[in-house]
């Protein structure tokens, strides 16, 4: 694919340079189009100019630019605004020491570090005038929603909008990473390996999000939405494909792929100001990170969305340069480029002397550092116009894996036992591989890449406008005791029941993304009396239970533990929100790939038997999973049967997707109908029950002689990098718990500039950089913070340093500020 990632210019390398700005993607519209004809028609014949074209190519040229011309000059058609859009986008990274990850459930994944933060990003739609309806959208860089934080940020909405946002019409939706801070779900299961509950990781969460909803709200303006789709064919592939074949044969026919490939993505552009974000749906785990990093990070959605983003501002600003930080990448991807980064310094040993006089230092009680790093990310900022917002969201993702090489034994390298993912019939051995492998930033950098290189494409094609009105039901359902009607041959249907949630003997077994311990295995329907006689201590399933979850043997009963208080949810939100032609399913759960496509198929039978005829076959229907709370996965009937990860971590039995399709043709009866649903039973607010047995950051402290800030390991003296390098510098810290640096950054890539002046260029947000931190022992009140910097092949030569931001934790509970940097260095 072409480094410029326009599809309108893979070929005319010259035309991109003669292409006017207001027609540029992210170029300013629909302002003084009468007024700007000349410096249109000088460039026009500009075209006619350029010798080194072929007389064919300039006369196709200049077709083109004619039609351009006069769709621009008309004024109206498929670019008219029709909604108020706004979009928004924040900090919720959460404690970056201490606190265990949420995904892979290991007691011993500990956060220490970042690899890039993490973001809350919003779009709300409504339609114009003081009663049109609208709807809220958000997108968590969260392993998945959480019902105690949706409540509390819906109480705050509420507080400060009245009835404006409320549970019906906002959906937050959480992107699956496995390398984010633990411990802000209400349920018991979901936060004993984070030692209970994280107040640090849940106040990031409440406050992100709030705080993106209101940027979103400000940003409100007309606008107008397109949408496209297209196929990605290499960032997905079934983990657990021995289930999926248990599926109908003629219902597998149907389908190319035993994933969904499809990615759909939305076009948000500003009637002034032009594209100013996107939000796609694919379906992909987020697990390219592995069970045993330690660094938080977005994974592969979030790294999407930092490209994108990225890929965005760069070309607004007008250079265009790899965001990529790894020396032996071939593929180029265009990124953001500050314009504080100076001219070409051709003198090398003037470079070498500025160097030298600048060695490490450090700096106590700083107040103004939150500011700097916003200096990186606001470079690009014109006058008033919204920033970009690209989101990356999940979908039907229960069976989908990024580690797309499949799955190996890492011992012999052979492939894993195909039934059970097992090697020697151990589930510890088998492990899926990334593109990266064995380097799982690579992985996360290449899916990433995959998926944005298609929202691009996607973002610049886009002319289907979404048209229609913006409407919503929303209802709570009791899963653990729900009758559900099951349709028969004939016509006729059958009444059976959900159960209370259980977890099978395969769901310790994990998956080849992570596998779990011990001598547990996918596809067990069995069971050993051993884990049957633990799980009895806890609690032992009543007889109807395990009738009602067969073929699953029960392993945690976990739906009728009610000590210290709840340990899993009954009561789940089912959601439908509609824009025009565009509707999103809001599902609490994982879906696997089959689920999830008799889910939308079910719901675009039910609006398509509309007698408006609104809905046809145009519909694009999404799903977006793990949003408003998480209940885990959703199997089909048949892959239950089978009992891998996914059939063992369905919870509400073998019905629970005839239960979810159940309720979601009644909420698009009622929305097809105009007609309100019933609200159900209110979820249940445990916050006041919560435990937590995380100990609080107590003292932070430093070697004799030694101040925060200054520097264990420095740079080389007179040192000199060059691209694709490494710079580490270590540096005496405290810990990143007594201030988050929201908005902010632990780390700082700064350049001089002229004699004096060190302007930042990157930060812990950007994939390049890695801020690493540990103590030397697990309770010593001494700590080290490592910044690690993989020069990119765009750095332009000149003079950087490393720089450091921290929070120390005095003996009486005061926390003090401090900075340190590294000695200067030169970069050729």
């Amino acid at each position: 694919m072409s480094k410029d990632l326009n599809p309108s210019t893979h070929n005319l390398p010259t035309a991109r340079k003669l292409w006017p700005p207001s027609f540029r993607v992210g170029a300013k519209r629909g302002r003084g189009r009468q007024d700007n004809l000349q410096p249109h028609f000088g460039i026009a014949m500009k075209l006619l100019c350029v010798s080194s074209l072929p007389v064919w190519e300039k006369c196709g040229l200049m077709l083109l630019w004619v039609l351009v011309l006069l769709l621009s000059l008309s004024g109206k058609g498929a670019s008219d605004p029709n909604y108020l859009i706004g979009l928004g986008s924040y900090d919720i990274t959460g404690p970056a020491a201490d606190v265990n990850m949420m995904g892979y459930a290991n007691i011993e994944q500990i956060t220490s570090g970042l690899h890039f933060r993490l973001r809350a990003r919003t779009f709300i739609v409504a339609e114009p005038g003081p009663q049109g309806s609208r709807i809220a959208f958000v997108n968590l860089d969260a392993c998945m929603a959480s019902q105690l934080v949706t409540i509390k940020v819906l109480e705050r909405l509420k507080a400060r909008y009245g009835d404006l946002y409320t549970e019906k019409n906002v959906a937050i939706s959480g992107i699956h990473t496995h390398a984010g801070p633990g411990g802000y779900l209400q349920y018991v299961v979901y936060i004993v390996t984070s030692l209970g509950f994280v107040p640090q990781s849940f106040d990031a969460l409440v406050d992100g999000i709030e705080q993106s909803i209101i940027e979103a709200h400000g940003n409100l303006r007309p606008g107008s939405i397109f949408v496209n789709e297209g196929e990605i064919l290499d960032a997905s592939i079934n983990r657990s494909p021995s289930a999926y074949l248990n599926n109908p044969a003629e219902e597998r026919k149907k389908y190319k792929y035993d994933v969904d490939k499809e990615m759909t993505l939305l076009k948000f552009v500003d009637a002034e100001w032009g594209p100013v974000g996107s939000f796609n749906w694919f379906a992909t785990h987020g697990t390219s990170m592995s069970r045993t990093n330690s660094l938080i990070s977005g994974d592969n959605k979030g790294a999407a969305a930092r490209f994108m983003e990225d890929w965005f501002d760069g070309r607004d600003g007008g250079s265009v340069f790899s965001h990529e930080c790894h020396a032996e990448s071939a593929e180029k991807i265009p990124r953001r480029i500050s314009s504080i980064i100076s001219e070409y310094h051709e003198n090398y040993h003037e470079l070498l002397g500025l160097a030298a006089s600048f060695q490490a230092s450090s700096r106590r009680e700083v107040t103004k550092f939150l500011s700097i790093s916003k200096r990186v990310r606001s470079a690009l900022r014109q006058g008033h116009k919204p920033k970009f917002v690209a989101a990356f969201c999940q979908s039907n993702c229960g069976d989908v894996s990024p580690n797309v090489l499949g799955a190996f034994c890492i011992d012999t390298g052979r492939p894993c036992d195909f039934n059970h993912s097992t090697c020697g019939g151990k589930n510890e051995l088998c492990y899926g591989r990334g593109p990266g492998y064995p380097d799982e930033f690579e992985s996360t950098r290449i899916i990433g890449e995959r998926q944005v290189r298609k929202a691009v494409d996607l973002l610049n094609a886009a002319s289907e406008q979404i048209k229609g009105k913006i409407d919503y039901r929303h209802a709570y359902v009791d899963f653990s005791n729900l009758e559900v009607l099951i349709p028969k041959e004939g016509g006729s249907n059958e009444a059976v029941k959900t159960c209370p949630a259980a977890m099978g003997f395969a769901f310790a077994a994990g998956t080849t993304d992570g596998p779990g311990a011990f001598d547990f295995k996918q596809g067990d329907d069995k069971g050993n009396p051993f884990w049957r006689l633990v799980r009895d201590v806890l609690k032992a399933p009543g007889k109807k239970q395990v009738a009602c979850q067969q073929p699953k043997p029960i392993l945690l009963d976990t739906g009728e533990m009610k000590v210290p208080y709840d340990w899993a949810p009954a009561i789940l939100p089912v959601q439908i929100l509609r824009i025009g032609q565009f509707v999103i399913l809001s599902v609490p759960s994982e879906f696997t790939t089959m689920a999830g496509r008799r889910l939308r198929d079910a719901v675009k039978t039910v609006l398509m038997s509309a007698s408006t005829g609104e809905f046809n076959e145009g519909v694009h229907i999404v799903i977006a999973g793990l949003t408003n709370t998480y209940s885990q996965y959703v199997t089909t009937y048949e892959e239950y049967q089978v009992q891998r990860y996914e059939g063992a971590s369905t919870l509400y039995g073998p019905h629970t997707l005839g239960a979810f399709i159940q309720e979601f043709k009644k909420l698009a009866t009622a929305l097809i109908q105009g007609q309100s649903i019933e609200p159900g039973p209110q979820p249940p607010d445990l916050l006041d029950k919560q435990l937590s047995f995380l100990p609080p950051v107590i003292l932070d402290m430093t070697p004799p002689g030694v101040r925060f800030g200054d520097c264990k390991t420095d740079v080389p003296k007179n040192a000199t990098f060059k691209k694709g390098d490494m710079v580490s510098v270590v540096f005496w810290s405290a810990c990143p718990r007594n201030n988050l640096m929201t908005e902010g950054t632990f780390a700082l890539v700064e350049m001089l500039q002229g004699e004096s002046t060190w302007d930042p260029v990157y930060d812990d947000d950007d994939f390049c950089v890695r801020f690493k931190w540990a103590r030397p022992a697990k309770l010593s009140p001494w700590s080290q913070a490592t910044i690690e910097w993989r020069i990119p092949q765009s750095t332009k030569p000149g003079v950087y340093r490393i720089h450091h931001f921290g929070a120390s934790k005095g003996l009486f509970g005061s926390v003090h500020h401090f900075e340190g940097s590294s000695s200067a260095f030169v970069v050729l």
